[in-house]
């Protein structure tokens, strides 16, 4: 008998996190690594009577590209890209690589050539991402070897980390996120009217102008696992220091002891202790990438340690993170660009949230939650 997780997380991801209903067209795109996912919610899917095309990965393939694309094909823009950012109403991404560290050694520019030149389309599936009506859509994990080891974890201990953090390995894991969605509801609700944030910490000392913007409840619909609320800053409105404390990765490479220092809304300093020319590259995709495009607090507790992986790490209880670059319309946000770089800072050794002068947070925790 196969691992009944992956079951219980096919069936929510089909019909609590995408919603899926008869006569909806899905992307289902994955690594083969996830096969046994892909099975799994291919066939709910089906059973809900979606039409469902695949898009399956394969290790290797985005390096040769890289490594041997001409400048003419980094910035060619393929019809199906541009057919995957219009059409679908449903889509999942399933990561899970054998090689994490694949893209480590392409150069930064040749990344930057294709990012920006596929800038508009993905400014436009980020729009259409942000209107549920218009596409319901979600990214999970499915716990393999690549991710084990990246996490500094066995196999199966990292298998229990992220069905855990899930709450799959109970009976109802449904039923636990509407749950913890009313939870978060509460607190969405108590920062609503709230005109500014204060983040202290280590190296922070971070203001934040979120009058008039929306805190949304993220509950497992569009990242699972899922645990954070968050909202979109003013984008000119941001202005002190904030010390990072866990590395960015993306694309294979990695960047740590990040510290960055904003006025008028602009990143105007930009340290890292390791990948500096790569977050500099990030910063300069476009005009609208040094500025603030959300501020997230996590709060899956489940989720205790960092593991290199964003998709957990931003959840992580007793976090908060900080994205430059593209921001979100359904918050209020109106910063576009075609970049958005999560980066984490740890609250729980001394951190403290003020909201309009009041403290809220302190250490990791809501204090006098509603």
């Amino acid at each position: 008998m196969g691992d009944q997780r992956i079951s219980k997380l096919a069936k929510l991801l089909v019909h609590y996190s995408l919603e899926l209903k008869k006569g909806d067209y899905m992307l289902l795109e994955a690594y083969d690594l996830a096969a046994p996912l892909v099975r799994e919610v291919f066939r709910e899917a089906i059973k809900a009577g979606a039409y469902v095309d695949t898009n399956i990965f394969l290790p290797g393939l985005t390096s040769i590209f890289y490594r041997e694309a001409s400048e003419e094909q980094l910035k060619f823009i393929s019809p199906y890209m541009k057919f995957k950012s219009e059409n679908y109403n449903a889509f999942l991404m399933i990561h899970g690589q054998y090689n994490f560290k694949e893209l480590t050694n392409v150069p930064s520019e040749r990344i930057q050539t294709l990012a920006q030149a596929t800038r508009e389309i993905n400014v436009k599936l980020m729009q259409r991402m942000s209107d549920r009506n218009d596409l319901r859509w979600c990214i999970t994990l499915f716990p393999g070897p690549g991710s084990a080891q990246e996490a500094e974890m066995g196999t199966e201990e990292y298998e229990d980390f992220v069905y855990e953090a899930g709450n799959l390995n109970m009976e109802d894991p449904i039923s636990a996120w509407r749950e913890l969605s009313a939870h978060q509801q509460k607190l969405c609700d108590f920062l609503l009217h709230k005109k500014s944030i204060h983040i202290i910490s280590e190296d922070t000392d971070l203001k934040l102008d979120v009058s008039g913007r929306k805190w949304i409840n993220c509950d497992g619909k569009e990242n699972f696992p899922d645990g954070e609320i968050f909202t979109s800053p003013h984008v000119k409105n941001v202005e002190g220091k904030i010390k990072f404390s866990y590395p960015v990765i993306m694309l294979g490479k990695e960047v740590d002891g990040i510290y960055l220092e904003f006025k008028e809304g602009k990143v105007i300093t930009a340290r890292a202790e390791k990948g500096e020319d790569f977050l500099h590259s990030l910063l300069d995709i476009d005009e609208n990438a040094r500025y603030v495009g959300e501020l997230g607090i996590g709060t899956n507790y489940n989720i205790k340690k960092f593991t290199k992986n964003l998709l957990f790490d931003e959840k992580i209880g007793g976090t908060i993170h900080i994205a430059t670059g593209s921001a979100f319309p359904e918050a209020g946000g109106d910063n576009v660009s075609g970049v958005h770089v999560d980066m984490v800072c740890d609250m729980k050794k001394s951190g403290e949230i003020y909201a309009d002068g009041e403290l809220i947070y302190k250490q990791g925790k809501f204090i006098n939650q509603p």
